[in-house]
């Protein structure tokens, strides 16, 4: 891939501050985009751009997907903004697996309200994109959007994540004559901070982790920087003639389990 085909032009990541969406970031960086990090902490995107900054030029933005009136008020920022946005990567999320049966309004709204500012910030990036002659958007969706798996009850993230991917082939769609790709990638168990908070201690991540590596075909988790590699190259020009792909980035679980 030719650092020249993003020199000088400008991503938005959603979710850029950690994990993939950080991984991305870095990756954009390092061939020549200027990038917008967006996190709903102040404090994650502060680090966020202390460690970026040493690889190109970045910028950040503390907002919160799942507030209306947040997401009003950034949509107009971007609005008035003069610059082109040529590539978007909505990567934030939550992972918090729980029993339907025990699940709540709030769990519910926590992941499902995500995909409304993703819904509208992309709206607003692609009016943007189409007056400046096009761009390329990137969805994180999920393994779990169209595979069950027993021991992990994730039904309203698998809902969330399912209707993304939905959305990324409904808006390739429509956006194509506007010379705007859209796509997505489902990655299957990547080893990011997602079960910190879930496991409670440094020790219980890396065993759950551990424990997750032999049910991939090729062996091994995900680590960031595979999920990085495929966005950024469904972003490229390399990837002109996609849109409307749901990339598995699964070491082969949707294949089949080992």
């Amino acid at each position: 891939m030719k650092k020249s085909s993003f020199d000088s032009k400008t991503a938005i990541v959603i979710g850029g501050t950690s994990g993939m969406g950080k991984a991305t970031a870095k990756l954009l960086l390092e061939h020549g985009a200027k990038v917008i990090v967006i996190s709903k902490s102040q404090a994650s995107v502060d680090a966020a751009l202390t460690e970026l900054s040493a690889f190109g030029e970045v910028s950040g933005v503390r907002l919160n997907l799942t507030s209306d009136i947040e997401v009003a008020n950034y949509i107009s920022i971007l609005e008035k903004d003069g610059r082109s946005i040529n590539y978007l990567v909505n990567a934030s999320g939550i992972f918090a697996p729980k029993p339907f049966l025990d699940s709540t309004r709030e769990d519910y709204d926590a992941l499902l309200d995500i995909n409304r500012g993703f819904y509208f910030i992309t709206q607003a990036v692609a009016k943007k994109m189409k007056t400046n002659g096009g761009g390329s958007i990137v969805n994180i969706g999920s393994y779990w959007a169209e595979h069950a798996v027993k021991g992990m009850p994730t039904s309203a993230y698998s809902m969330a994540k399912a209707a993304l991917q939905a959305f990324t082939r409904h808006a390739a769609m429509e956006l194509s004559d506007d010379k705007i790709r859209v796509n997505a990638i489902a990655p299957g168990i990547v080893e990011t901070g997602v079960l910190d908070e879930l496991m409670g201690s440094e020790e219980g991540v890396k065993e759950a982790y551990k424990g997750f590596n032999s049910i991939h075909p090729l062996g091994r988790n995900g680590q960031p920087k595979d999920v990085a590699n495929a966005i950024v190259f469904l972003l490229s020009d390399e990837a002109a003639w996609i849109t409307g792909t749901v990339l598995d980035i699964d070491g082969g679980l949707a294949a089949g389990r080992s």
